[in-house]
């Protein structure tokens, strides 16, 4: 047991929201700090404040993993006369790294979208505005009759073998291989110069795009032949869909004002706001977690009743009742602040896998900063 590297923490973040996803605007990823240096206490925030990193720096924290880049464009000076500058200074000094995954993370499936959908009550929906559509490999290995099972698991423990609702899909056709060891090569079968012919399993599956070095790597780790013979194919088939936004159906029909109720209570959220006829029957719900004003249109084509976000403004609200859709602002923070919790117990999770001795909490002073009298 031990601590861990700040960029396997990385690894394990891109793993879970690749920075590819992310929105052409935005920075994700590692923003300040070592990647090589060894981190054992992590803090979980949705801002980087100067408040956030005072208390990262009283509970002696290595690693800071936001929501919220503090770092969007250039910066051509870093001094205390601006906030950022500040906020930099004290995270090099005190040798806090810093990381942020933010559209990535709304984008990706099983993301801040998705777990913003649960935390609403929802089990089904489907994406709004496609922004990425996965690609699909087919892997193919030649191994050993009697080794087929352990290679085959090897690839599906590292992600391949998915279709649909379905794990562990392979398939696997019996042959004859064949085979001449030269000179320095250490066979797992046959001897040096004699022509082999060796009973073998064509064994294939389906794999990501973002997993297939990982799954290659490990299909090598487990396959017993000094060097594997694998083939490695482009498919036309479409892997997962990803984007903004989620569109989802009550389960029954509901007037604006209760719903709107049953939002705040859900979200735990100190306040919210609503625009529309109280007595409006509401069905079909789209929703986005944090600022979403540039969204109404979107939900409005997708059928949408109603739109759940952020930051809405004013004349946005209007414009979003002109065309006939009801809003629900719920603010910035509470509709995001989820984010926290779920990052903090899927590092815990990967630690305990790992058998790592590294601590993962909340921030306790990122809180709702708008206050209502």
């Amino acid at each position: 047991m031990g601590t861990i590297k700040c960029q396997t923490i990385a690894g394990m973040l891109d793993e879970l929201a690749p920075r590819s996803l992310a929105e052409s605007w935005d920075n994700v990823g590692l923003l300040v700090g070592d990647g090589r240096k060894r981190v054992s206490r992590i803090m979980v925030c949705l801002d980087v404040t100067e408040w956030v990193i005072e208390e990262a720096v009283d509970n002696n924290v290595d690693m800071i993993i936001s929501h919220h880049p503090m770092i969007f464009s250039g910066i051509k000076k870093v001094n205390t006369d601006t906030a950022t500058g500040r906020k930099l200074i004290s995270l090099v000094k005190n040798d806090i790294s810093l990381y942020c995954l933010h559209t990535n993370f709304d984008i990706v499936s099983g993301g801040l979208n998705d777990i913003f959908a649960k935390e609403l009550g929802f089990s089904h929906w489907t994406i709004i505005e496609e922004t990425y559509r996965e690609k699909l490999f087919k892997l193919v290995v030649y191994v050993p009759a009697g080794q087929e099972d352990s290679v085959a698991d090897a690839m599906c423990r590292a992600g391949a073998g998915y279709i649909g609702k379905y794990s562990g899909c392979t398939f696997r056709s019996k042959g004859i291989g064949t085979f001449e060891p030269q000179e320095g090569a250490k066979p797992f079968l046959g001897s040096i110069g004699n022509l082999e012919r060796v009973e073998e399993f064509r064994v294939e599956t389906i794999v990501p795009e973002k997993l297939l070095s990982k799954v290659v790597g490990e299909m090598l780790k487990a396959h017993p032949y000094e060097e594997a013979a694998y083939d490695i194919y482009e498919t036309k088939n479409e892997g997962r869909v990803m984007g903004l936004g989620r569109i989802a159906e009550l389960e029954r029909e509901t007037t604006l004002s209760m719903f709107a109720g049953n939002v705040k209570t859900l979200l735990n959220a100190e306040n919210i706001r609503y625009a529309g006829d109280p007595n409006r029957s509401i069905r079909k719900v789209a929703l986005l977690n944090g600022s979403g004003s540039k969204f109404i249109n979107s939900a409005r084509l997708a059928g949408a009743d109603v739109l759940i976000t952020g930051d809405l403004q004013y004349h946005s609200t209007l414009e979003a009742l002109e065309m006939g859709l009801c809003v629900i602002d719920a603010g910035h923070f509470s509709t995001e602040k989820i984010m926290m919790k779920y990052i903090t117990e899927f590092l815990k999770n990967k630690f305990r896998e790992l058998k790592v001795e590294a601590d993962v909490f909340e921030s306790c002073s990122n809180t709702e900063i708008l206050r209502v009298l």
